[in-house]
């Protein structure tokens, strides 16, 4: 790893439990101004930037939450590089729409590219993850992977054996910090993360019923290797999200 990229990833990795809890805000590309984003930097500054180690976002909300960014010394900024809206006819199609340059110049520490295998479309994704890797290589910047089983063929997107594929490709194509779902269950998921030597981040996926099931994934997928998670709607959209926020932190971080 450059030099550029471990500079970058000591501030979004903790630097004592060498685990990261990420706050995932890009859904306004995808869904629109949806409950808990429809003013991305007032709900940030609410949940609250301590338990947090980075943030997800798209290019033009960076100004939006600057004000949090400027106050804190400690989270992370990554910027998101793909998107498609659910207008679409094909929601799986994930496009670059920022470049590894622009993020430079907004000052992120990390960028982030969605990538569905098993869409129609993959070969395009993939060529595009190529292509940002290679930049990330040269501008020393982190990448993380949003690598997620998604198709018509896909019948079972926890599948142990579809995310084991998914975490080797992100490795394969140099990805820095791979997210993915989290298979369900603590044997299964050990078995794949056994032979995983990037740091992988589970997602929280669909809005979870129970806060309860919520910690108790994070916990099971640490304890089956996990590096963390990067939550989205299951924080942001919960009417408690500051507390929430506050609870994952101890449990990714101070449990273990």
């Amino acid at each position: 790893m450059s030099l550029g990229k471990e500079v970058r990833m000591r501030r979004i990795i903790n630097s004592r439990s060498r685990k990261m809890f990420i706050l995932a805000m890009d859904h306004g590309f995808s869904d629109g101004p949806i409950a808990g984003l429809r003013n991305i930097g007032d709900r940030l500054q609410q949940i609250g930037e301590d338990a947090l180690n980075a943030v997800v976002v798209h290019q033009g909300m960076v100004r939006r939450i600057a004000p949090v960014l400027q106050e804190t010394k400690h989270l992370g900024l990554i910027v998101h590089l793909s998107g498609s809206t659910s207008l679409t006819h094909d929601v799986n199609d994930k496009r670059i729409v920022c470049t590894v340059e622009q993020a430079v110049r907004l000052g992120a520490d990390a960028v982030s590219v969605h990538i569905n295998l098993g869409a129609e479309t993959e070969n395009q994704m993939l060529m595009d993850l190529g292509q940002v890797s290679q930049a990330c290589q040269e501008w020393g910047m982190p990448l993380m992977g949003m690598m997620y089983p998604r198709g018509e063929r896909i019948e079972n997107p926890y599948d142990p054996v579809y995310i084991g594929h998914a975490i080797r490709v992100a490795m394969e194509m140099g990805v820095d910090i791979i997210k993915t779902y989290y298979t369900g269950d603590v044997d299964s998921f050990s078995q794949i993360m056994a032979d995983v030597d990037a740091p992988v981040v589970i997602a929280g996926g669909p809005q979870i019923d129970s806060d309860f099931k919520m910690f108790k994934m994070v916990y099971d997928a640490l304890q089956a290797g996990a590096s963390g998670v990067c939550f989205g709607r299951n924080v942001f959209q919960n009417k408690n999200a500051d507390l929430i926020a506050e609870a994952i932190e101890n449990i990714v971080h101070k449990d273990f």
